[in-house]
């Protein structure tokens, strides 16, 4: 019996390997046909991961204290566009697919950098020839003339992703009302007055998929991320409200709501062999996911026309649970955990 096991177990694990590869690699054909020859809208196709930077966002002089600053206890303020940090991930992931990509940006250089990095590796017998459109949501009135633009590329569009945001941290008594505005507008007032442009043509042609990738923190919110939670939990609800509105016109919207996405794989630190396996499982369990996942997991939505997706780890999914069925001790931990990192001195 035991001669026998040693074996049969092999074979069973090479077994359930050899179907396991099969089956990821049907599943990766069927996500190229789901997208091969629709018109993909891709909005902040160039951002990356957020980068800090002044709180006065310049409207102070050198040396002077921003509207967003807190001197005293050294906050900073993240504005960027990271709502997916996979933006470039997601384009490669598309266009090899197939899709006739309409790549959308507010730098046309950094748009034209993306376009060299697709075709020079993709083939062009099985890829089609992006288009680069300039955009930044967060300038509301230029949106409705840019959506005019997106549809004259090729005359209608199939599938929208809406992927850019704007990030920002701080104490809340700390922060403008203008900055909470530019919150508001490019992570809310942008993305939906876009979908407004281009939604009648989805309803009329009785076919297309919106997409909105947002962020753990339209679920719940955390501590000196007022402004962005706030936005995040409007879009999310619009899209929710949305999703039912249009479900007759077989028009669908999917919403993808990631933790943080991180630019970096995570690897066992230095150190013993025991601390570091339990310092990589650890980080696994906590840690963002990685713009490849979030990439990968946008296009599987799209073939699988998925309502919505929740990418976490156990530990941010177990707080959304705790939040929802035991919000007072959700909100104790989260009280404590301001308190203590109030009380930690500075260094230096």
């Amino acid at each position: 019996m035991g001669v026998t096991a040693v074996f049969v177990l092999p074979l069973l694990l090479l077994g359930i390997s050899g179907l396991l590869f099969i089956y990821q690699e049907v599943s990766r054909l069927w996500s190229k046909s789901a997208v091969q020859n629709k018109v993909v809208v891709l909005t902040d196709a160039i951002s990356g991961l957020g980068k800090a930077v002044d709180a006065s966002l310049g409207s102070s002089p050198r040396g002077a204290p921003g509207r967003g600053e807190v001197l005293a206890e050294k906050w900073y303020l993240m504005m960027s566009t990271p709502g997916c940090p996979s933006q470039g991930e997601c384009a490669r992931v598309f266009h090899t697919g197939g899709a006739r990509l309409v790549l959308c940006g507010k730098n046309w250089e950094r748009l034209e950098t993306l376009y060299d990095a697709l075709i020079s590796v993709a083939d062009p017998s099985k890829t089609f020839t992006p288009k680069l459109v300039l955009l930044d949501l967060s300038d509301i009135s230029c949106v409705p003339d840019v959506a005019r633009e997106i549809q004259d590329c090729y005359g209608c569009v199939d599938i929208l992703i809406n992927n850019a945001s704007m990030k920002m941290k701080g104490p809340a008594h700390k922060i403008s009302l203008e900055l909470d505005k530019k919150i508001m507008d490019a992570n809310y007032f942008g993305p939906i007055t876009l979908t407004k442009a281009l939604l009648p043509d989805m309803i009329s042609r009785r076919t297309g998929q919106i997409v909105l990738v947002n962020n753990i923190q339209g679920k719940l919110g955390l501590p000196f991320r007022s402004a962005y939670a706030a936005s995040k939990h409007a879009a999310l609800g619009f899209f929710d409200c949305l999703r039912a509105e249009v479900e007759e016109y077989d028009v669908v919207v999917s919403t993808v709501s990631p933790t943080f996405v991180r630019s970096y794989r995570v690897d066992p630190g230095q150190g013993s062999w025991e601390a570091s396996i339990w310092k990589f499982f650890f980080r696994k369990l906590t840690y963002g996911v990685h713009p490849v996942d979030v990439a990968e997991e946008v296009m599987r939505t799209v073939r699988r026309k998925k309502q919505e997706v929740f990418m976490a780890n156990p530990i941010p999914k177990a707080a959304v649970y705790v939040r929802t069925f035991f919000p007072e001790f959700f909100f104790a931990v989260v009280a404590c955990g301001v308190k203590e990192k109030l009380n930690v001195p500075e260094e230096g």
